[in-house]
């Protein structure tokens, strides 16, 4: 296979940086098969249909921690997400996790429409199943 001295001179500069990268992106599809199954199993059955997050009506302190923490999990979560539609990885389930974890205008909307696409439902309720946890109620998009 032919590779431009170009890229192959870039590659030998930063080799270390390829190295850190290649153990990254393994720690992190490793990490999503552990950690987004989970949360999965772990989400309300009714997330999709409630009205009021859990943490609403608790002390200030514990409100914004809740919130600073999950939304930094949720970047995380999302750009690993998007490296997982063009790496090894789940990423389709994984950006749905980190919208769930995200706060933004227009989310719940995202959420509903995503979470009702074909097949996704189900290979939630599946992994659900396993675990032995209620399937995720479907929202009513009217």
């Amino acid at each position: 296979m032919f590779v431009p001295n170009s890229i192959m001179t870039w590659f030998e500069a930063h080799e270390s940086l390829f190295w850190w990268l290649t153990i990254s992106s393994a720690l992190a599809f490793i990490g999503t098969l552990i950690v987004v199954p989970l949360l999965l199993i772990r989400m309300p059955a009714d997330y999709f249909t409630r009205q009021r997050p859990y943490y609403h009506g608790r002390h200030p302190i514990i409100h914004w921690t809740i919130l600073i923490s999950k939304n930094l999990l949720g970047i995380i979560f999302l750009l690993s997400g998007i490296a997982m539609l063009f790496l090894p990885g789940q990423g389709i389930i994984t950006i749905l996790m980190a919208i769930s974890l995200l706060n933004f205008p227009g989310k719940r909307y995202l959420e509903q429409q995503l979470i009702c696409l074909p097949g996704i439902l189900a290979t939630v309720n599946k992994i659900r199943q396993r675990a032995k946890q209620p399937p995720l109620l479907a929202p009513d998009l009217k």
